[in-house]
């Protein structure tokens, strides 16, 4: 049995940017979270209040916690592919106008 890589990998064209939007979309949810624990810590009272549907303020939150972790996961998702397509475009054109100056 052969212990080799399930697929090839190819070159990372956009690691910086896919990092720089991984640290800021981190920042924006944590400090979402972090009004979530705010208000749980100074609060209580809010978040027992009925706000939507006979649920209360904390679990309203919660679930908005978990709603907009999945769409940051989405729009990295789409931005990152999205700057792959780019440089990767530009880097093997980049890659032929070379070629084309050796010959």
């Amino acid at each position: 049995m052969l212990h080799e890589p399930a697929s090839t990998t190819e070159k990372d064209y956009g690691v910086e940017y896919k990092t720089r939007l991984g640290v800021i979309l981190f920042i924006a949810y944590g400090l979402f979270y972090a009004g979530f624990i705010a208000i749980n810590l100074y609060d209580v009272k809010l978040t027992e209040k009925i706000v939507f549907l006979g649920m209360n303020f904390a679990t309203v939150y919660g679930f908005g916690l978990i709603i907009v972790a999945l769409i940051l996961a989405v729009i990295y998702n789409h931005m990152c592919t999205t700057m792959e397509k780019k440089l990767k475009a530009a880097d093997t054109s980049s890659d032929s106008e070379q070629k084309k100056e050796v010959e």
